[in-house]
């Protein structure tokens, strides 16, 4: 298996337009060297070739959705007396991306 280098990380930032300090691409190798390094422990482990994924974290999930039975809403003017600012139907909140 090849290993990460100062290139490839450096290369990688580039495409991903990040640019990255030579503080910052050391630690990305840092942790890069910290994966392959528990890879290599996960691949010793006897039989793990073998095992087959799991595609759900419980092997026993069952999938049963309830039964759809349509309820009566509240009404929009009744829910929008909670909000201090109101635009129509909606709710005026405050801007936080400039």
């Amino acid at each position: 298996m090849n290993k990460f280098t100062k290139e490839m990380v450096d290369d990688y930032a580039d495409k991903l337009l990040i640019g990255l300090t030579p503080e910052e691409n050391k630690m990305v190798l840092d942790e890069f060297e910290i994966i392959d390094q528990n890879i290599d422990l996960i691949n010793k482990i006897p039989g793990i070739s073998e095992v087959e994924p799991m595609t759900h974290c419980l092997d026993d999930f069952i999938y049963e959705l309830r039964e759809d039975i349509p309820e009566e809403s509240v009404d929009i003017e009744d829910l929008l007396a909670n909000s201090d600012e109101t635009d129509g139907s909606e709710i005026t909140v405050p801007k936080i991306v400039g």
